[in-house]
């Protein structure tokens, strides 16, 4: 796909080729993110757990989603840019959704939002469509209702979940969606649920049948602390790398091997000391 990814993009999508997802946090990863070709670009609440080091996305604030996005926006030129409704700013009404979602897109530069949760946020996602914000629905294993889940859990093992699950789709897609995101769930379960929709199904850790694949870019790039989740695959050992870097910094300095000729400056001939140090600023 040419040129800049749009919503109408997005949905066309469906049961064609692979939608491809990452998230980004600021702008040097989103240039990389954008410039290596994806399709949409998300700014999670998963930022309170890979940036600021928190167990939970709970924490995380609208303020805090707005800030990071409008850094991110500054380098996605290409990919669809959505940003996440943070716990608390759209649960409690309507209109409150309506008001955090403007904030993102008015002040944060995102060009659609994306809400967790399935029949019960029916109502929000059609107010939501019904005023041209364009929404990303997510269901599954939804990290804001880690509580009532009992952690980080795969969802749908069980018959009657199963059945709650393709409600919670149909669901999202009759109330204005145009894409939504199955997270932990089965691979078999994904698959029926991704044949019963006509909007595209972005999965993270629910099989490969999904219409397309969003990953967390740390979990990517082997910048989390830990084990990776079992659905995640490393790209690369960027811990790895940059704590070699960081170590050979810390031992050059203290061996005085850093900072050398190369890395120095000097005072110009024939020019007072003054002058010389003012025109260094």
């Amino acid at each position: 796909m040419q040129g800049k990814v749009t919503v109408p993009d997005i949905r066309s999508r469906k049961g064609g080729a692979p939608i491809v997802a990452l998230t980004a946090y600021d702008y040097p990863f989103a240039r990389l993110v954008d410039e290596a070709g994806v399709d949409l670009m998300l700014v999670g609440d998963s930022l309170g757990m890979v940036i600021q080091g928190l167990h939970t996305t709970l924490p995380v604030t609208l303020e805090e989603i707005v800030y990071h996005c409008r850094m991110v926006a500054r380098g996605c030129q290409r990919a669809l840019l959505v940003a996440d409704l943070p716990f608390g700013s759209y649960q409690v009404s309507a209109r409150a959704a309506l008001s955090s979602a403007a904030r993102l897109l008015k002040e944060g530069g995102a060009e659609a939002v994306k809400l967790e949760g399935g029949t019960h946020m029916a109502r929000t996602i059609r107010a939501l469509a019904e005023v041209d914000i364009p929404v990303m629905g997510h269901i599954g294993l939804t990290p804001q209702s880690v509580h009532r889940m009992g952690g980080h859990k795969v969802q749908g093992r069980r018959p009657g979940e199963q059945d709650r699950l393709v409600e919670d789709a149909l669901a999202v897609e009759e109330a204005g969606a145009f894409a939504v995101v199955l997270e932990g769930i089965p691979r078999e379960l994904a698959a029926d649920i991704t044949r019963k929709l006509s909007i595209p199904t972005i999965g993270i850790g629910a099989g490969p049948e999904c219409d397309g694949q969003i990953l967390v870019l740390h979990d990517v790039l082997g910048l989390t602390e830990g084990r990776s989740p079992k659905f995640a695959k490393r790209y690369a050992d960027l811990h790895g790398i940059v704590s070699a870097a960081l170590r050979s910094y810390v031992e050059e300095v203290r061996g005085g091997l850093f900072p050398t000729e190369d890395h120095s400056f000097h005072m110009l001939v024939g020019v007072p000391r003054e002058r010389a140090v003012s025109g260094a600023s």
